[in-house]
């Protein structure tokens, strides 16, 4: 079959496939210019999912006539002047976005400059380009895409609902109102809920507005702040608490230059970064921003410019992980906001029904329990209480309210004890409401801390084999090992290459048992293949100390005295991460008076 040229048009509708998958894409592309227009108010509307129509509106500098007309065909871009693909600082650059939406839908652009008498408006159906026309408009673009792939059925087939497809417009517009918090953003339409997020300030104050604009004001209660720099590169944002955590990964936003991105490296560094506080099943909610030179970061990887490659991946991995480590050491004790509630939530439910007596009718004072007969024949209370009684162990133990509390310990965050019940939870007073503590959850973390912190200081101890471990790999995984030799030795296991495709293992660490070394290395090997780090012997090791931290701690039904009980609070108020167990389960909540009046009917 002989080789022919595409029709250009033909040739278009393909690129499109690449270029604009789904309506939200589309979405996405005209945003993005929009953004790189200099706007600082963008409109969003659809309808029928995106399928039928998108209009995005923007306060930007608009076109001229000229550029109105180089903007709908292929590879026509303002974005880069010099032609330098490793200096790119705007959102767009391949000119590809308007040519491939015209192709495959009906497209309308409205434009107008500020200094220009009126504005312009130019029709493209299909590919077919109409002649501009003038209108009046004010400053800004106005952007029409009608029938979205009504040229390529086909498509259309592989649509979701219209749901589905409003629900991923939203999630786009979301992400970057959240990279841009100087820019209002709007979102109306069919089958989703609309939004309009006001401008906010400059500065951390002002992106952690946007963030609590977008996902909630559970995110400013449970969020702390992430700042730091290596190099160039600088990376900031606001990381949830550990115990503020979701079944998916759905709720980590990672941006860099302004650019949402999903990265795997970055996603693994995240993971890193909570290994310690969450069990693999749960996952943080985050906003994260790196900023470096254009030139350190390839955003030309991906046809949709939703992943992004750096030059030095390694680098960023360890400020990821740094930073956010930082960050979860310096909250301490802090526990999500989020578990109060949900105490009270479950208090308030279980209230019984006398609790919320409805309006008696017809009563007669004689007929109730507190006539005056039936309390005189009521038995004296200085009769004696029933055996049963006598030989049945108090449910708490409220020595710790004999001696009024210290100021000192009832200023302090955890407040100061003064009870313990069922010799497993001590209930502390603080100024403006109680804490309850599982006492051997809070005891496991800190005794684990206090492992980990003698581990870094005096190291991994190591083990001789009595002989080599040879452990047969593929040849790249063992190659990926000999050169993370030193990593690994700092963490108690020497290697060295034995011949080509396997490694021999002369020392492991102590605490490991020998028969689960091959395994261990394996996914080792597995670790460095997919993001450079032995997360596997990291894991094991903490699993260690965590497993030796439960068999040392305090156990649930030992009655603490009231001394021990305020120490405990006390180092928990020292301890990084205490406000959870090692298990990622809250080791204590908070109920404020206003809750608790709230039960009652006091509020």
């Amino acid at each position: 079959m002989a080789i022919r040229r595409l029709d250009p048009i033909l040739a278009d509708r393909i690129a499109a496939g690449e270029v604009v998958e789904r309506p939200a894409a589309a979405v996405k592309e005209l945003v993005e210019n929009a953004l790189d227009a200099g706007a600082s108010r963008i409109d969003v509307t659809i309808a029928g999912g995106g399928q039928k129509l998108i209009r995005v509106i923007d306060d930007g500098a608009g076109m001229d006539e000229a550029d109105l007309a180089l903007c709908v065909e292929r590879h026509a871009t303002s974005k880069i002047p010099d032609g330098d693909l490793t200096n790119i600082a705007t959102l767009g650059f391949r000119g590809e976005a308007l040519p491939s939406i015209a192709s495959v839908a009906r497209l309308e652009i409205a434009t107008r400059r500020a200094e220009a008498p009126h504005g312009l408006r130019l029709r493209v159906a299909f590919g077919e380009v109409s002649a501009a026309a003038p209108m009046a408009l004010a400053q800004g673009t106005r952007v029409e895409v009608r029938d979205l792939f009504a040229a390529t059925p086909a498509r259309l087939k592989f649509l979701k609902s219209e749901r589905a497809e409003a629900s991923a417009v939203a999630d786009v517009v979301k992400r970057l109102a959240m990279a841009h918090p100087d820019v209002r953003f709007s979102l109306g339409g069919e089958g989703l809920s609309g939004f309009d997020h006001q401008a906010c300030a400059p500065g951390q104050e002002g992106l952690l507005a946007r963030l609590t604009q977008v996902l909630g004001r559970d995110f400013r209660e449970n969020a702390l702040a992430v700042d730091a720099a290596r190099d160039d590169f600088q990376l900031w944002g606001f990381a949830g608490l550990p115990t503020w955590h979701r079944a998916n990964a759905l709720a980590q936003f990672v941006f860099v230059n302004g650019r949402p991105v999903r990265d795997r490296q970055i996603a693994g560094a995240i993971r890193a970064a909570y290994m310690d506080y969450l069990s693999s099943d749960r996952h943080p909610t985050l906003a994260l921003f790196i900023e470096c030179p254009p030139h350190r970061v390839d955003v030309n990887v991906h046809p949709a410019k939703a992943e992004v490659r750096f030059a030095d991946p390694g680098l960023v991995r360890g400020l990821v992980i740094g930073a956010l480590k930082q960050s979860l050491a310096g909250a301490l004790h802090r526990a999500t906001t989020t578990n109060a509630a949900a105490a009270a939530q479950k208090f308030a439910s279980n209230l019984p029904g006398f609790f919320r007596p409805a309006p008696a009718q017809n009563w007669d004072w004689r007929a109730s329990p507190a006539a005056p007969s039936l309390l005189d024949a009521a038995p004296s209370f200085n009769e004696g209480a029933p055996s049963g009684f006598a030989e049945a162990s108090p449910a708490a133990d409220a020595r710790a309210h004999e001696a009024a509390p210290q100021e000192s310990d009832l200023a302090a965050p955890l407040g100061a004890a003064r009870a313990q019940i069922h010799e497993t939870y001590i209930i502390a007073q603080t100024r403006d409401g109680l804490v309850l503590v599982d006492q051997h959850a809070a005891h496991e973390r800190l005794v684990y801390e206090r492992l980990k912190a003698e581990r870094a200081k005096n190291g991994v101890a190591r083990q001789a084999l009595l002989s080599p471990l040879v452990v047969d790999l593929d040849p790249d995984d063992a190659a990926r090992l000999t050169d993370a030799a030193d990593l690994l030795l700092s963490l108690g296991l020497a290697l060295e290459p034995f011949g080509p495709g396997a490694v021999a293992v002369h020392e492991a660490p102590a605490a490991l048992r020998v028969a689960a070394i091959e395994s261990l290395v394996r996914d080792l090997a597995c670790s460095l293949a997919e993001d450079g780090a032995a997360a596997p012997l990291e894991k094991k090791l903490d699993h260690v100390l965590a497993t030796m931290a439960c068999h040392h701690s305090v156990r649930s039904g030992r009655r603490l005295a009231p001394e021990e009980m305020n120490a405990l609070l006390r180092e928990m108020e020292r301890t990084p991460g205490a406000g959870q167990c090692n298990h990622g389960r809250p080791t204590y909540v908070e109920l404020k008076l206003a809750d608790i009046e709230k039960l009652f009917g006091r509020r």
